[in-house]
């Protein structure tokens, strides 16, 4: 041995007992349960499920951009990486903080349906419910007209510094990321009737794999059209022109007017509160209203003494799951047409009410919907914070898997399939009518308690409501951080009746086993499921002025940071 490692040995062993003792502590509480950590600057955080949407949001906050206009940026890029999940074919809803007014803003851009398609001409056509797929199935898309609502009111960019880095990669190409590439294989089924869409995202007969580039040149020529004139060339201009030829040639009913008028509506947050923390959510059409009717009535129980996963907590949850699905499933519809009973459904003494239906031993196979008080499939979730505070919860969506299957000739997107939610039952609120919202299952969250701010969502079709009141109950009942919230494992239930439940293998057994001696029918999933759906978060505290990202395991998706200017 050689003195100079005598030396160091020698000093290490004079190390006192106690100091060693005091790092073994150090080691032991750096345990934990998830499985990374958030990332924490003082900068900007973009987070979305594909990284390379996340790296365009915080190159444009690194050019003096906003968390807004970063949102944008991401968007267009998850539209070209994942545009099975969403796309400037589908509908856009997004929840705003604006650090200067400190307040709160809602934006409701989901699509109506065209004026001339109604229950009468679907009969006439031989339907007796709504159809799924195909032309009859289409809205108008609202994601563009959210885009220009949301830079006019709140961004610093244009529409050609936002979209820049979406249109090189469209034309570049990109490598294709995991989960991705496993929810593109269905392409081909899906587009089997339409040869345009068969040539944009099955090129040569071909699906991308894992690793394999891809590219569009198409959606760039879109995009381009977009960053010329904004709203006007999706709505009147050249896109315009190829969707209506598109719906002409299917048979749809979509008239010039059907985009040219249509406009998306800014909306004031619904809001419930729940063990110290306030919870926000956009008012109907959508279903954000059922995850507060959740939270409502899981108040009602100690959910935070039961503890995570644990088979009481989960019980309640389920539980409350199908009471506030059976009232948002009865009542929910476009406000413009029928008035949702809001602030009767979240009503404290409500969900009293509605929570004495659930009874601690037994699971209740047949929920109905109850009688509040009037008063006066595929989705990419995304958020983002900067430096200044402003912040952005954001969801965007094609609905199912490509949408309607259809694609406009030389567009490069699917056209979405949201009208499918409507109802031809003439006494229900949802029923279609032209110019009419859907009941709409995509929905941005926002949470708050003091300096804390955080913006949230998970996606997944009607998992998204009840997934939202477990990453709160996460945040509130566990004390989890963001990152934490999302890994932590769930379950979901995406039909409305019976005892069935989807949950994921990391509930233990004895869990499960409790569950099913309740009478819940598990159907367990895999450790990280993808039918749970995937979110993201960002949190702003505001006292100190450091924000915090985390992104779901079950996406391919990263919280980026802002990079640090060298001046």
């Amino acid at each position: 041995m050689n003195i100079k490692y005598l030396q160091i040995m020698s000093k290490l062993i004079s190390i006192p007992f106690a100091a060693v003792l005091a790092g073994s502590i150090l080691c032991e509480a750096a345990d934990r349960s998830q499985a990374r950590s958030m990332t924490v600057t003082r900068y900007g955080i973009v987070a979305t499920e594909q990284p390379l949407a996340s790296q365009a949001g915080v190159q444009i906050l690194a050019n003096g951009g906003n968390a807004i206009d970063a949102a944008v940026a991401a968007n267009a890029v998850l539209g070209l990486t994942a545009p099975m999940m969403c796309g400037i074919g589908g509908d856009l809803f997004a929840i705003i903080y604006d650090s200067k007014s400190k307040q709160l803003y809602g934006l409701n851009a989901s699509g109506w349906a065209p004026a001339g398609l109604t229950p009468e001409f679907l009969r006439m056509q031989g339907f007796t419910n709504m159809p799924q797929k195909g032309i009859h199935a289409m809205t108008v898309s609202g994601c563009v007209e959210g885009w220009q609502q949301l830079l006019d009111r709140f961004g610093r960019k244009k529409f050609s510094e936002v979209l820049a880095p979406a249109i090189q990669l469209a034309e570049e190409g990109f490598p294709v990321t995991e989960m991705i590439s496993e929810h593109w294989a269905g392409a081909k089924a899906t587009f089997r009737e339409d040869p345009s869409g068969l040539r944009t995202f099955a090129p040569d007969g071909h699906i991308p794999k894992l690793g394999e580039i891809f590219w569009n040149p198409d959606l760039a020529w879109s995009y381009r059209q977009i960053a010329k004139r904004g709203r006007k060339a999706f709505y009147e201009g050249a896109i315009a022109k190829r969707i209506l030829e598109c719906s002409a040639k299917h048979g749809g009913t979509l008239q010039p007017d059907d985009l040219r008028k249509f406009s998306a509506e800014w909306v004031t947050p619904i809001s419930s509160s729940y063990h110290g923390w306030t919870v926000y959510e956009i008012p109907p059409n959508g279903q954000g209203v059922a995850a507060l009717g959740m939270l409502n009535m899981m108040e009602n129980f100690p959910i935070s003494d039961y503890g995570p996963a644990s088979p009481s907590a989960l019980h309640v949850e389920i539980e409350a799951k199908k009471l506030a699905y059976a009232d948002m499933l009865r009542y929910v519809a476009d406000q413009r047409f029928a008035k949702t009973p809001v602030v009767g459904m979240l009503s404290k003494d409500y969900a009293r009410e509605r929570s004495k239906l659930i009874d601690p031993d037994r699971a209740n196979c047949h929920v109905e919907a109850g009688k509040p008080l009037e008063a006066g499939t595929d989705t990419t979730y995304f958020c983002a914070v900067d430096k200044e505070g402003n912040m952005i919860s954001i969801i965007q969506s094609n609905y199912s898997g490509f949408g309607t299957g259809l694609v406009a000739d030389g567009t490069g997107f699917s056209l979405h399939n949201r009208g499918g939610l409507f109802t031809l039952d003439p006494s229900h609120p949802n029923i279609l009518a032209g110019r009419k919202r859907p009941l709409h299952t995509i929905i941005p969250g926002f949470m708050t308690q003091g300096d804390v701010k955080i913006a949230f969502g998970i996606m997944g079709g009607f998992n998204q409501a009840l997934a939202h009141a477990q990453f709160a109950s996460n945040i509130a009942d566990h004390r989890m951080n963001i990152q934490a919230a999302l890994e932590a494992p769930r379950f979901t239930k995406t039909t409305f009746t019976g005892c069935d439940v989807m949950i994921e293998s990391r509930v233990s057994e004895a869990t499960r086993a409790a569950l099913t001696a309740r009478g819940h029918e598990l159907n367990v999933k895999g450790p990280f499921s993808p039918s749970m759906g995937s979110g993201q978060a960002v949190l702003r505290n505001f006292s100190t002025r450091v924000n915090f990202g985390a992104t779901d395991p079950r996406n391919d998706g990263l919280a980026i940071p802002e990079p640090t200017r060298i001046h």
